[in-house]
């Protein structure tokens, strides 16, 4: 199946339910704050199991107490589509239980 961009209006509605997330060079990105490098390890720990388990990946980045993601979807010619939006909510989800804010 197909994956479609989505339009800059629906990636706008996207955004709108994603607080701190933004679009930077065509590709959903975020930048989390933890109390300490382990809580960040963890958070991307936590990501990747679910970057697995839809197939999706993102540009993950640890810093001392940062992570960072940026997604689009290749398939779709590097467009954002509903894919990244679902990574994103995902992780959302499961950040603040690590301290990410």
């Amino acid at each position: 199946m197909a994956v479609e961009a989505l339009s800059q209006k629906e990636i706008e509605e996207r955004l709108s339910e994603l607080p701190g997330w933004s679009l930077d060079d065509g590709r959903l990105t975020r930048t989390y704050r933890l109390d300490s490098h382990f809580a960040a390890t963890s958070l991307v720990i936590h990501v990747a199991q679910i970057q697995e388990e839809l197939n999706h990946h993102s540009e993950l980045t640890l810093g001392y107490n940062t992570v960072t993601l940026a997604v689009n979807t290749h398939s779709a010619g590097d467009a954002v589509t509903d894919l990244d939006a679902q990574l994103a909510r995902r992780v959302e989800a499961v950040a603040p239980a690590h301290g990410a804010h």
